[in-house]
This record gives structure tokens, C-alpha cells and sequence, in this order.
């Protein structure tokens, strides 16, 4: 009861007020200030003085030429997202994860073309989000959550570019694998994160790292890609050396409109370890080695929305390390989507699955949960209420038999 009693008495004002209004003074904004300082108001009338072109949502009221004089290319857009939230976590036999956390995640996308064909991604984004927001103990870590104490960073930034009609490239210093996967493991829509590609335990796990890939897509549905994504890339250790933890990333995959199959290999070196989906034992790399790492993934989904007959996601993956004993991992997860169930553009998710769990975790037997409602107010605004959940989440290595249960909501603006 002390989990949904703090969420009633929390207003929902506070939750979409809090975030921004406890911060505001802390958030950076001095890399826009030269952008607001072109502008100037008539304090009169109201009106626009200034002669410079402001960029507005969707990329209207972009410059028509390439002097680059205070505003964007043509070329560039620019689209982006605020995500206000507001939630709470009960772990069963102690309090110091048991907070009311209301924070939120604001997230910017540049795109630029130089030939029409290519793309220059980079992605801007700060949030404020904490403690089992950010928190992979218990399988917590929201898909929404952003860490970075307000300050606007670069998150995301990569080159693409197609080599004939069939063949894309990717390279950049902070990407990560599944970017740049040719086919899409899974179609369920996640609230935490370990649920994201059909459980993001080792085969599917990624960090943002410098990192290259190369996909092929056939008419007929067939797709093969191949990816390296480096930890090291950006420090002394050196990108792709025996000091570099690696991940190398190959699958294979088949998809038709109404479904899809995939199977990927992903090897991984010098100690990699994926962290979300995942008991403290089922990550362990001995000694800094290696792993391999296979992940099958299906989804299936009905040809008309709004019907009882959900969109279905599987996935299963099993992992084999160096320790001369326990060796082996496995993960399994499934995932269920109705759409347009009460109104249009609503959504219903569920889903539920095993985290990386090793061989030797026989008397423990984790689990972890998930179930939302998605309702579309507008064509930009969302509002999902969530619960999220499990069980003995931190496998042999201790508290066993601890329940663990949250709920949040958010709102979701996107421009």
C-alpha cells in the first residue's frame, strides 16, 4: 500500500512541474544563448523585428541558401521530445530504494544531408533522472531516463550513406550496434529498458562507443549486417585493441509485412558485460574474457489493428563464456502489444521474461514484468500510465526471494 499511496497523494501538476521547475536555473543554456539574442520583440505589438529565419518543429522556416549566417542548412532538420515523469519504486524488506521521483529526459535530433542519399545524425539530450531510474539492480532503468544533471550533451552522433540501392554504411564516434542491425528484432515498445529488442541481455546489449557497420537489405525480405562497436575508441587504450572491451555484432534476418525471424551472433571481448537484463552472476565475464553470444528473435503481428489478437515479440538468447566452469547464460522474453484497442492510437503493453540467468542459479528463479496503457491525446502529446515488477532479480548472488514492484506515468511532447 505505501508504493500507490505516494503516487495518489503526488498531484499531477507536481509531476509535470517539478521536473523543470526545480532545475531550471541549473540547465545550461549558454551554447543557445547567440540563437535567442538574434531575435527581438516589439514589446508594443508583439512583433518580430528581427530579419534572421527561425527554425520551428518539423523543420519549417529553414535558411534557403548555404551561407550559414545564424541559421541551418536547408538540408537540416531539426525534431525532438520532452518526456516529464513521475513514479515510484517498493522493493519487499527495505527502504532505501522506496522514493517518489518526479524528473524528466528532453531529447534533440539533427539530421543533415549533403547529397540526398546520406545522413548525418546527431542527437542532443540532458534529463535529470535518478537513483532506480537510472538503476540496473533491479531491472529499473527506465527507456525514458537520462542522467545528465541538465547539462545538454552530445549523446548520439554517426555518418550513413548507401553504397548502390542495396547496401548501407555506417561509422561514427558514438553509436551503437543495433543502430545498425538490418533487421528489427522486435516490435514491442518497452517502459524499462531491459525489455528493449526482445530482452537487452548479451547478444542484443550495446553502449555508446565509436563503432563502424555495414547492412545489406534485398527486395525479397532478406537482410544480413555486421557491426564493431569499440568501448576504448576514445582513450589511450586505442579503439579495437587486446585493452579494448568489443563488441562485434553479425545477424541474419527475414521479414514480410505482418512478420519477421532473426538470428544474431555477437561476440564480445576483453570483458564486455551488458548490464539491464541480467542477474550480477548472469554477466559475469572471469578474468576480463570473452563471450559468445547468440539471440533469436520473432515478431508477429495481425493485419488490422484494434482486434483482441495481439502483436506478439519473442526472444531468446543463450551465452557461453571462458570460465572453465558455469559457463553458460540464457534469457527468454515475450512481449504483447494491442493497438487501437479503446481509441485510435491507443496501446496496450505487456511483457514478461527470464533475465541473463547462469547455469548454476538452479534454486532461484527470476522473472521480470511489465504492463502499460498508451493513450494518444493529440498527434504530439502522450500520456502512459505504467507498473513494472519482479522477482528474485539478484539471482544466487543474495536477497533471494525479494519482490520488487513500481509505477509511473509519462508524458510524452514531441515537436
Amino acid at each position: 500500500m505505501k508504493l500507490f499511496k505516494r503516487l495518489l497523494v503526488a498531484p499531477a501538476a507536481l509531476g509535470l512541474l517539478a521536473p523543470l521547475a526545480a532545475n531550471a536555473s541549473e540547465v545550461n543554456f549558454n551554447d543557445v544563448s547567440n540563437y535567442s539574442e538574434e531575435f527581438e520583440i516589439n514589446s508594443s505589438t508583439f512583433d518580430d523585428v528581427s530579419s534572421a529565419k527561425k527554425l520551428i518543429a518539423g523543420g519549417e522556416g529553414l535558411v534557403e541558401n548555404h551561407s550559414h549566417d545564424g541559421g541551418f542548412s536547408e538540408t537540416t532538420t531539426l525534431d525532438g521530445k520532452v518526456i516529464f515523469t513521475v513514479g515510484a519504486l517498493n522493493v519487499e524488506e527495505t527502504g532505501e530504494t522506496e522514493g517518489t521521483l518526479a524528473t524528466y529526459m528532453w531529447q534533440g535530433n539533427l539530421n543533415t544531408s549533403f547529397t540526398g542519399d546520406d545522413n548525418l545524425y546527431v542527437r542532443l539530450k540532458t534529463g535529470n533522472a535518478t537513483g532506480w531510474q537510472t538503476s540496473y539492480t533491479y531491472g529499473t532503468y527506465l527507456s525514458s531516463s537520462k542522467g545528465n544533471a541538465d547539462a545538454i550533451k552530445v549523446d548520439k552522433i554517426w555518418y550513413t550513406f548507401p553504397v548502390g540501392e542495396k547496401h548501407t554504411v555506417w561509422i561514427g564516434p558514438k553509436i551503437e550496434n543495433y543502430y545498425m542491425h538490418a533487421t528489427t528484432p522486435s516490435i514491442y515498445q518497452p517502459i524499462t529498458k531491459q525489455f528493449t529488442l526482445g530482452g537487452n541481455g548479451a547478444a542484443y546489449g550495446a553502449s555508446t562507443n565509436p563503432g563502424f557497420g555495414w547492412a545489406y537489405k534485398a527486395d525479397n525480405g532478406f537482410a544480413i549486417s555486421s557491426n564493431v562497436v569499440s568501448k576504448e575508441g576514445d582513450s589511450t587504450s586505442g579503439w579495437g585493441t587486446n585493452e579494448s572491451a568489443t563488441s562485434w555484432a553479425t545477424q541474419i534476418g527475414y521479414t514480410q509485412p505482418t512478420y519477421s525471424a532473426s538470428v544474431i551472433l555477437n561476440m564480445k571481448y576483453n570483458g564486455w558485460t551488458d548490464s539491464y537484463y541480467t542477474t550480477p552472476f548472469g554477466k559475469l565475464r572471469p578474468n576480463g574474457g570473452n563471450s559468445s553470444n547468440i539471440g533469436l528473435r520473432g515478431w508477429w503481428r495481425p493485419e488490422d489493428a484494434g482486434k483482441a489478437t495481439p502483436s506478439i515479440s519473442l526472444g531468446y538468447d543463450t551465452s557461453e563464456t571462458d570460465a572453465t566452469t558455469n559457463s553458460n547464460t540464457t534469457a527468454y522474453f515475450v512481449g504483447l502489444t494491442w493497438e487501437d484497442t479503446f481509441t485510435p492510437d491507443d496501446k496496450i503493453g505487456v511483457a514478461f521474461g527470464q533475465p541473463q540467468t547462469r547455469e548454476d542459479e538452479t534454486t532461484v528463479d527470476p522473472i521480470a514484468w511489465e504492463a502499460y496503457y498508451s493513450y494518444q491525446v493529440n498527434d504530439s502529446v502522450n500520456v502512459t500510465p505504467a507498473i513494472f515488477g519482479g522477482s528474485d532479480r539478484a539471482g544466487s548472488a543474495g536477497r533471494q526471494g525479494r519482490d520488487h514492484l513500481g509505477a509511473v506515468v509519462e508524458t510524452t511532447f514531441k515537436f
